[in-house]
């Protein structure tokens, strides 16, 4: 998750690599676009407060530059922010976004521009909701809703050390990536030394990327009860500490509400009760590198034949069917 700083070191230090380059000429851009949009994206203009088309719309789906389409900001990330433009708190991905410092009309401001093809989205500020406290007030004529083709959706959840959680999702089918991260505590940019010490607040989690189509949530669930233990508080085995605790962190109602059920159906399957905290999902941090792919990386290490071994014979007994081929 971006915050002010990570805006202030692109803005000095140069910005993310992104995915790809688009580059056109002005006349070529011209043809493509109408005239307010190429006065607005490609001459840096602003709309006035209030005329966006996209100032008052809700609707799911993905905000793309109007230029290249490249896919910028995520609906669900949109707010309410009173301003007379369409306000954001984060962008679908960190390159997605370039930024640049910006002294005109006697202002410093931080620009913030498509990181494909350059063209001017608007500004962003230190002043909008946490957990980010970003508000990126971008134009409407600068962006298009794209037609999501895209099915696939995330889910922050933590069963213990995420080695092993990481492990048991990366080979069920529906999942394409499973990060190792952290959320739920105060601190920002938490280090893995400072995770250990348990005063963090964080929990060690896994942000998993799945489509629902192939892997409803609550399967996703069911499976994630199964392969740790939900009674024990604070405590996976013989790693102790609330960054150890089992935590499901939901990113809207129909994900708690899920949650919720799933929780008391699993409730039969153990003779002591589940102790798993459901939480709203606040800022989440991705672990280290050393840190990613680590059981793949290291099944030879001790921890893993002993703690994660297990735990995955454990998901081949039970959810064979769910499983990706070897």
């Amino acid at each position: 998750m971006l915050t002010w700083i990570d805006v202030i070191k692109f803005a000095n230090n140069g910005n993310p690599t992104p995915d790809k380059r688009v580059e056109k000429t002005a006349e070529e851009w011209r043809e493509i676009l109408t005239p307010e949009q190429f006065q607005i994206a490609r001459l840096k203009g602003t709309e006035r407060a209030g005329t966006g088309e996209f100032c008052e719309r809700h609707e799911p789906g993905l905000y793309g530059c109007v230029c290249c389409g490249t896919p910028l900001f995520d609906s669900r990330v949109k707010f309410e922010s009173g301003t007379g433009w369409p306000s954001f708190a984060q962008p679908v991905k960190e390159n997605a976004i370039g930024y640049i410092k910006d002294t005109s009309y006697g202002m410093t401001r931080v620009e913030v521009v498509c990181n494909t093809c350059d063209a001017h989205q608007g500004h962003v500020f230190p002043d909008g909701p946490e957990p980010s406290g970003l508000r990126y007030c971008i134009n409407s004529a600068s962006m298009q809703l794209l037609e999501d083709d895209n099915k696939e959706t995330t889910a922050v959840i933590g069963g213990g050390c995420f080695w092993c959680t990481e492990a048991v999702f990366q080979r069920v089918k529906g999942v394409s990536h499973v990060e190792s991260g952290y959320s739920g505590g105060a601190i920002k940019n938490p280090t893995y030394r400072e995770i250990c010490t348990g005063r963090t607040g964080h929990a060690e989690v896994i942000k998993i990327t799945y489509n629902p189509e192939e892997l409803p949530y609550a399967d996703l669930l069911r499976i994630f009860f199964s392969t740790h233990d939900p009674t024990t508080l604070n405590r996976q085995g013989y790693d102790q500490g609330t960054q150890y605790r089992s935590v499901i962190y939901f990113q809207d109602e129909e994900e708690q509400r899920i949650a919720t059920e799933v929780m008391e159906e699993m409730a039969d399957y153990f003779d002591d009760k589940i102790v798993t905290e459901l939480s709203p999902l606040g800022a989440y941090y991705p672990a280290g590198e050393d840190h990613q792919n680590y059981y793949n990386e290291h099944r030879s290490q001790g921890y893993c034949t002993v703690i994660i071994d297990p735990k995955i014979q454990k998901l081949r007994a039970m959810f064979s069917s769910r499983l990706k081929p070897e």
